[in-house]
This record gives C-alpha cells, structure tokens and sequence, in this order.
C-alpha cells in the first residue's frame, strides 16, 4: 500500500505581487436614496438599479433609481436628485414620480427575450422575470420601467407587490384610513386650542340640517322644509339623513310612497329659481300599479309649492341620454386616441377620429338637455323633474348642469364645492363603484364625474369671467378622485360613509361623538394637498363677481369690482346667431348618432312659426351674457372642444413651449397683482392727517396674501413669457413616457418634401 501525502506546491512565482490602491479601485459608494413616506405609510418591497423610461427611441434622457412600493403609492427616486421644475404643482402629500395605488389601471410586466406579456391582478403568479413594467393609470399617465441591471428575482417581487395591493380587498384597507388615524391622534393638540372643529372649512358638507336651512333661505324656497324621516337611514340608504321636501307633505306620507319608489328614494329637492319653481330630482317608481297614484301626489305637492301653481314637468333621462357604458367605451376611445395611438398612425384622421370616440357628442348631449330644464325653469317657470332608475348617475350631472347655468353662486369657487357635495357625494352617487377603486368589477365603472368636469370646463372655455376657479382647479379635483386619503371620493352612499367612519373611529380610538369631518376629512381643506401660493392657481383673474372669494390662511377673503366690463371677446353672440347656429344653419350629424335623436336645436326653422323655446334663447343670445346671471352654452360642434389640459398633459409631444392658454392666465395674473399693490399703496397714503401718513410699501400685500400665482413684473423683468411656461403648465409632462417622435409623420414628411421639391425647382429656375 501506498501512502498518500499532500502535494506540496513546486511552482514558485517571483514577481512582487501587485500594489493595488484601495481607494482608486473601488467604486465610489452608490448614493443612498429613501423614500418620503406618510405617516402609517410602510415600505412593501423595492429594487435598485432601475431605469425610468423617457423616451421611447433612445435612453439618453432616461433616469436611474429605485423603485419602490408602499401600502400608499408607487414611487420611484432617481438616483441623482433633479432640480426643482417651477413649471409644476408641488403636492405635499405626493412626489413628481410618485403614483397612488388606487390610480393604478393597469400593471403590465413586458419580458423582450421572451416575447412575453402579462396584466397581472391581485394574488397572481408571474411564471418569467420581467424586464419591463408599465403603468397605465387612471389620471392619463403612461410610466414604464425597466430592470435591465436590477436582480431579476427583486424585479418580479416589486412587481407582484404592485399588483397585490393596488387591488385591494376591502375597503378598509385603502391607505386613508391609516393615514387619517394617525394624522387625528398627531393633531390633537392643535384641535384643542380650537372651539370650532370646522373652522377651516368654508364648503357645506350637507350632514347637518343647518347646512340645508342655508340652502333653502339663500334660495328663497318658502314652500320647502328640512325633513329627518331619514335619520339613521330608517328610509333610504342612499339617501342623506336630511333631505328638503314640500311643506304640504307629512313626514308619513313621505314614509308611505317611499315603498314605491327604487331604493326608497323619495322626490329629493335640489335648488330653488327666484320665480318660484324648483328642481327636483327622484328614482323611478318600481310597483307599476302605484305610478299613477304616486305621481300625482308627487306633482300635487310640488305645484303647491309654486307662487303661481304652474306645472310641473318631467324629464325621464333614461330615455334621451346615453348609459353609463356608452360614456365609459367614449372614454376608453379618445383616452386611446389622446394617450396610446401613435401619431404617425393616427395624425391625418385625429380629429376625425377624436369626434367618432362620441365622447364630445355626449358631452354636447348632456350640455343641451341641462339647456332645455333651463329653458322650462326660467322661460316656462314651471317646476321640473329629473327622472332617472336609480337617480344616482345622470341625475347628478343634468341637476348640477342646470343649477350652474342658473345660479352664479355656484360658479364660485366655495359654492361649486357645495354643489358638488349636495349633488354628488349626500346625493349618494357610486364613486366606489364608479370609480372601481377596489377593481371588483370593470362593467359598473363610468367616468361620470368627469364627464360633468368637461362639460363645467366647456362653459369656462365660452364665459371665462363668469367662473370664480380655473381649469387648473378642475383638473386638480379629477386626480384627487385617486388619491384615497379623503372622504369625498371613496364611498356610495351617505350611509356607507358613515358606517364605514364609525368602524374606523372605533378602530383608531377616536371618542364617540367627534365630528367625522375632523378625523377623516373631504377633499375641499386643499391646504392639506397645496401650499397658499399653489392654491393661488385656482383663482381666476378674470373672474367677474359680486365679491370674488379667495381662501387665505384658512379664511375667505373678497376682492370686489366697483364696475363690470365686457371685452369683445364676452360679449353675446348677435342675433343672428342662436345658441352658435346661424340662421338656416343645421348641424350636419353622422346618421345613427346620438345628437341626430335629440330635439332640434335651439335654432328656428325657416318658413316656419317660431316655438317659445326657440324664441327663449334668441332672445337670450341676442344680448350681451350677464357673467352673474343666466349662461347658456354654445352647442354646435366647433363650440365643444377636447379639453387639452386634462388630455394632453402628460403626452410631451404635445406640449407647446410658452404657449397655450397659459400665456394669457400668465399676464392677466400679472396685471391683477398690479392692481392690488396699487390699491394697498393708495389704502396706506390714507390717515388722519398728512404729516402722519406712512410711506407705501414697494412691494404690496405680503406673499401670503398676495391672490394670484404670478406676481407683477417690475421694468427691468423680460416682456415675453418665462421659459418654464408651457401648454401643459402647471403639469408637467417630464417623466412620463414619450411613446413616438414628432418628427417624421406623414403631415411633417410631406412638408419636408415640398420643401425639397420647392428648393429644386427654385434651383432648376435660376439655371435657365
């Protein structure tokens, strides 16, 4: 037997070993990023070395971070910190590129090598490791990551995390419960030093009988009264607890029809007009047998409840408007048209085809039935009912329509939030479901609400002195539809708002009593979202009113026009054009569509007796447009236009350096800023006595109380716009996906070709 030693080793190296410098060697350590977190807002999971896509041809401008994902938001931070844009809303609440899970639509993860693609869902498995990931979100915006260098398992964990709890499965565990928990208890001290918890907010939330005794004085509805039948939504739940219903009904009558009507949903009154008449919306009555007996009662009560005991008459809006699904499949289509579609693709037909998405068709739909309730409220002065299955959905867009077009109150800034917390939120209608935050059920979502947002924007863009806020607030108020931190947006009815709150209130420790208004706030204290000076941009300078109100510190504050002036450009259209239609002008309709089985428009008809209504509006569009009165919108198709600031926002290709309609908000803001320090410079020459009246401040009002976003430019400032102005101000489209170039589309080829051919020829001629 052999015996096995170890080898000893017999090479032999005699060069140095290698001098090696540590500090030149190493890489220098990765700066360490964190991310911004709420309070009760933890970290799920997150990968490192991610690439944020800006472009989609090259990745120069691309950024490098980590991506993360909270029980909150999606949020991803760039590796070097990027200088602040002044071109943008600063949220307080939310990061440039961060993304709440509840605006989440869609969660696609992309594998090149493999060719493979996925929508992933709640509790899904993800058999290959992604090496893209795109959101599609619910506010227009398109973000797509990639993992190139990040680990492949992080990768995938990021992105099932993502899609786990962007599909929530119960209410409660939305993230504004926690936040708004934690938030009560951090403030307390600052609630005791306060005697009245509502202090702040200057918007009635229509929860107490209060808030409706205001409401009917301001109108004048003698004939009406606040009823509590439903107090602890013994009636209806989806009904508010206080409701105003005519004077000559008992409340047991009231309870006896109540059992014929869908969900119980007795006549609910919305506004009452100066002459008399009043707005009144219900559900339909579902025992066919009791229709009769119960419309009349109905319309008995609510003619005794008009000065004159004129009629009443009922508009069914099942019948004359589009449903629910046709306003989702009009919106699905343009949002595809503004956002995904190529241009290259779709340039040539884009407005052709913006006008088959029918979306501005429902939208010009919507605007004209409001337009005829008008029509039989302040021409016929006889009362109305909107009538709707349920009078959850289109019953809020047409009584809020209507009551915009008629009462100036609510074209102010505090008065559009009551509107929108009377007729929406108390009202009961499904934002839950509407919204689909919990992504249960795709077939009951419906852009609704921002349908009636397009159709406010619509009259802003034909009257734009006759409304107290901007575009810019109206756009604002869309996004906060996903972010889930306020009561407003998050519930269907009334009683599941405060079912819910309680549930919460017990859970967070929060004594029995406290008003549910202080723990779990609605989206009106914007203070809790944007500074004073951001907010500023909701003011608008051109805002024609009796004392247009501006919110400071928490106060509202009015500045008054001693004299109201119309430019050329508000003036009312002549007499020659009614409702935007010359005469013997017909609007030219595809056959089939919507607004081709409407009534004819407010125009009259050649050779042919003219009707009241048609009388009505020329009438009413042959004088120039009282900016506090009565407004009737402008119809035809050149009139309705897409609202480019809330479309195409996020598209970069779309963006206008120093331009769009900024550029005039930019200067009218400026002139009126102006104006204030004039005044406050004239108010301080203003004293007792010559010899003691103090010298002016140069500057005006402090910057706190300053009503514009931009301020006065002194001599020495540049005339011209600053550079960070855009069509897209005060978004910015920097971040997001750039999905094609604008250069080399068919339009820009062939000019670039008659450019060509032009230089030739002019090179062929002077040869000859």
């Amino acid at each position: 037997m052999f015996s096995v030693k170890p080898m000893k080793p017999t090479f032999k190296c005699y060069l140095p070993p290698v001098q090696t410098d540590v500090k030149k060697t190493i890489e220098p350590p990765i700066k360490k990023v964190e991310p911004k977190l709420l309070s009760g807002e933890i970290v799920v999971n997150e990968v490192n070395f991610v690439r944020k896509c800006i472009s989609a041809e090259s990745s120069q401008d691309d950024l490098w971070g980590k991506l993360i994902c909270t029980n909150f938001k999606v949020s991803f931070i760039p590796q070097d910190a990027l200088p602040k844009q002044k071109s943008q809303l600063s949220h307080l609440l939310l990061g440039v590129h961060d993304i709440p899970l509840t605006c989440l639509e869609q969660v696609v993860t992309v594998n090149d090598t493999k060719g493979k693609k996925k929508v992933l869902g709640s509790n899904q498995k993800l058999k290959f490791n992604p090496t893209e990931l795109i959101l599609y979100c619910k506010d227009l915006r398109i973000i797509r990551f990639c993992f190139g260098e990040a680990g492949p398992e992080s990768a995938k964990k990021v992105c099932l995390a993502i899609a786990h709890y962007s599909h929530p499965a119960d209410l409660q565990l939305l993230f504004g419960f926690e936040y708004q928990g934690r938030r009560y208890h951090e403030s307390k001290e600052e609630r005791v030093n306060s005697s009245n918890p509502r202090v702040g907010l200057q918007t009635p939330i229509f929860d107490r009988p209060s808030d409706w005794d205001r409401e009917i004085k301001r109108t004048g509805a003698s004939e009406w009264r606040v009823c509590s039948i439903n107090e602890g939504y013994a009636i209806s739940p989806s009904l508010p607890e206080y409701i105003v219903v005519p004077v000559s009904l008992a409340d047991q009558d009231l309870k006896q029809y109540s059992i014929f009507f869908t969900d119980n949903r007795i006549p609910l009154w919305c506004w009452n007009h100066p002459n008399g008449c009043a707005l009144v919306r219900m559900a339909s009555i579902s025992d066919p047998l009791q229709q009769k007996k119960t419309d009349q009662r109905v319309f008995t009560a609510i003619i005794k409840s008009h000065p004159q005991r004129n009629e009443v008459i009922r508009s069914d809006l099942d019948k004359c408007l589009p449903n629910i699904q046709d306003i989702q499949s009009a919106f699905f289509k343009v949002r595809q048209i503004c956002v995904i579609d190529p241009f290259e693709e779709s340039e040539e037909r884009w407005l052709s085809s913006i006008e088959n998405s029918r979306w501005l068709e429902y939208v010009r739909a919507f605007l004209k039935h409001s337009a005829e309730m008008v029509y039989c409220l302040d021409g016929k002065n006889a009362s109305v009912i909107l009538q709707e299955e349920e009078d959850r959905d289109l019953n809020c867009v047409v009584s809020s329509l209507v009551q915009l077009m008629l009462d100036p109150h609510y074209r102010s800034l505090i008065g559009f939030q009551s509107l929108v917390q009377k007729e929406w939120v108390m009202a009961g209608h499904r934002f839950l479901d509407r919204c689909n935050h919990l992504k249960k059920n795709d077939k009951v979502e419906s852009p609704l609400f921002m349908l009636f947002l397009d159709c406010v924007w619509q009259m802003m863009n034909q009257y734009p002195a006759a409304f107290e806020f901007t575009e810019a607030y109206l756009t604002v108020l869309s996004d906060s539809m996903w972010i889930p931190l306020f009561s407003t947006f998050l519930f269907n009815s009334p009683k599941q708002r405060a079912k819910h709150l309680m549930d919460f209130a017990r859970n967070k420790a929060i004594p029995q009593g406290e008003d549910q208004v202080v723990y779990f706030p609605p989206v009106w204290e914007w203070s809790q979202q944007f500074s004073i000076k951001d907010q500023t941009l909701f003011n608008n300078p051109m805002y024609i009113g009796k004392g247009a109100a501006c919110v400071q510190n928490g106060e509202v504050k009015t500045f008054r026009r001693t004299k109201k002036t119309y430019s050329s450009t508000l003036r009312g259209t002549p007499a020659s054009v009614l409702n935007g239609l010359k005469g013997g002008e017909d609007i030219l309709t595809r056959r089939g569509s919507l607004v081709s089985e409407l009534k004819p428009d407010f125009s009259p008809v050649k050779d042919v007796v003219e009707s009241p209504s048609e009388r009505f509006f020329r009438d009413w569009f042959s004088r120039p447009a009282d900016q506090q009165g009565l407004l009737i919108p402008l119809l035809i198709p050149s009139h309705v236009a897409l609202w480019k600031l809330f479309f195409l926002r996020w598209v970069p290709e779309a963006c206008i350096p120093k331009g769009g309609t900024i550029t005039a908000y930019h200067k009218l803001s400026q002139l009126v800023d102006e104006i204030e320090i004039l005044q406050s410079q004239l108010r301080q020459y203003k004293g007792p006595s010559p010899a003691s009246t103090p010298l002016p401040s140069p500057s005006g009002p402090p910057p706190d109380q300053r009503k514009m976003y931009f301020k006065a430019i002194s001599p020495n400032d540049p005339p011209t716009p600053p550079d960070f102005l855009t069509s897209s101000f005060p978004f910015t489209p920097m971040g997001n996906l750039c999905r094609r170039s604008s250069h080399g589309t068919p339009i820009t080829k062939f000019l670039n070709g008659a450019k060509i051919w032009l230089s030739t020829e002019t090179l062929a001629n002077d040869t000859l």
